[in-house]
């Protein structure tokens, strides 16, 4: 076993970096063939992980929607949805939101030493909770999943969960696709905060693909040697 799956980063964005706007109401930075492409990608995931921010904001499912893709994982003996995975601080987590409600894949709550009594209490049956140190450390949230099987994850966002995957290093493969249009307002969440990275002026990333689909752009970016032995091409 791996000491941490292969990770790859998928992300949407607006032309200035933004991931939403501060309306309120999810925006909309893909179209349906990129939507497709990313079911792929899920299809050929053993875990997705979310942060808790966008578990409250946009309250995502997590599912693999195409039924062909389904029966292909069932198919190859894995369970129709990868695991859902979260990481959280306080746990200021709805039991009833749909990350825990729909699917029957395993949920694992990766949460901060001081809430993990408080996340069981919450969370019941619905999710297994994990310390994950205080703060949360994102490299035993990898070597923790590893331990559990999951040898390929996808980390979906949002912009924390990003920050926290690339500058500790731990990202292998990033999908950025940039919709056409500009946000332009500061109080909106961008696609990563502040921090020390990688790849910088003296180390540049390596772009492995540019492809137009419909109105967006599909940026692939190689990010650690791994890449070429572990990645395969969405669809």
């Amino acid at each position: 076993m791996a000491e941490r799956p292969y990770i790859l980063l998928s992300c949407g964005m607006s032309i200035d970096g933004y991931l939403d706007d501060a309306s309120g109401e999810r925006l909309l930075l893909s179209n349906d063939a990129d939507f497709d492409r990313v079911d792929a990608v899920r299809a050929g995931c053993d875990a997705i992980l979310v942060g808790a921010t966008t578990i409250r904001q946009d309250n995502p499912r997590l599912l693999v929607r195409s039924a062909d893709r389904r029966a292909a994982r069932i198919a190859r003996g894995a369970h129709p949805d990868p695991v859902k995975v979260t990481v959280t601080s306080s746990c200021h987590l709805d039991p009833e939101a749909a990350f825990f409600t729909t699917g029957a894949a395993a949920k694992v709550v990766y949460c901060a030493t001081p809430a993990v009594e408080d996340a069981e209490k919450l969370l019941g049956d619905r999710a297994t909770v994990v310390d994950g140190g205080d703060p949360v450390d994102v490299r035993l949230v990898a070597a923790d999943l590893a331990g559990r099987g999951v040898r390929r994850l996808m980390v979906e966002g949002g912009g924390r969960m990003h920050t926290q995957f690339l500058t500790a290093g731990l990202a292998d493969e990033l999908h950025l696709v940039v919709a056409p249009f500009f946000v332009g307002d500061a109080r909106a969440p961008r696609f990563v905060h502040e921090g020390t990275f990688p790849w910088g002026p003296g180390n540049r990333a390596t772009l492995a693909e540019a492809r137009q689909i419909g109105d967006v752009v599909l940026l692939r970016y190689a990010l650690s040697e791994r890449f070429d032995q572990a990645a395969t091409p969405p669809e």
